[in-house]
């Protein structure tokens, strides 16, 4: 096996706490349209794909949403079941990330919306006084910013021509089965992070840590 080189990092389920059943829960006490029919952490209708590939702004998602689920009640609680799915970022990922950053390239890529970054930046700053993960990765991808979204094979072959990556130097790492599979058809390592497994378990076990 090549050495190892550069790690993609996915950020929801892996650097972040995340519990898009949180999500569902909320919508579902908002109104009486099942809204796991519209979206899981597996599989979602297209306005969510719009919305993460930047193509659609707030407002209109959030207008679209409202006529799916037929909710006529305030946008804030929208938002805030929206953003229920995010939890916290342990101080020891933080710690892991800026020692991974001494011995690799490292790149986080992760498939989020404009409501999502500013949830969690605010997050990053209220608990660990960090603007954003700038600092903890070589370069940092969010979907929204870039028009593409995971499992699409254009997202990957976009992070490893603009850093000049080899895939077979380089290691992905995501907590969704659907994004492994499109990191590997790209010749990169992929590896899914096993529900209650650290990071830093699986880096381990990989000789990499």
């Amino acid at each position: 096996m090549r050495e190892i080189k550069n790690i993609i990092f996915d950020l929801g389920g892996v650097i972040i706490n995340l519990d898009t059943q949180r999500t569902i829960q909320e919508f579902n006490s908002l109104s009486s349209f099942p809204f796991q029919e519209l979206y899981t952490q597996a599989e979602q209708m297209e306005l969510f794909n719009e919305f993460d590939k930047g193509k659609i702004s707030d407002f209109d998602f959030f207008s679209q949403l409202r006529k799916h689920i037929g909710y006529e009640g305030p946008e804030i609680d929208l938002l805030k079941a929206w953003n229920a799915m995010l939890g916290d970022v342990p101080e020891h990922r933080l710690d892991l990330l800026m020692d991974m950053k001494q011995n690799y390239s490292t790149f986080l890529l992760s498939n989020t919306c404009e409501p999502h970054i500013t949830a969690f930046e605010h997050d990053l700053y209220l608990h660990h006084g960090v603007k954003n993960f700038n600092d903890y990765f070589d370069e940092v991808y969010y979907s929204c910013r870039i028009g593409m979204r995971k499992p699409d094979k254009e997202i990957f072959e976009f992070v490893l021509e603009k850093n000049a990556l080899d895939p077979n130097e380089t290691i992905f790492i995501d907590d969704s089965i659907q994004h492994v599979k499109g990191a590997g058809a790209c010749g990169i390592k992929s590896y899914l992070l096993p529900k209650n497994m650290e990071v830093k378990q699986l880096l381990k076990e990989l000789n990499l840590l």
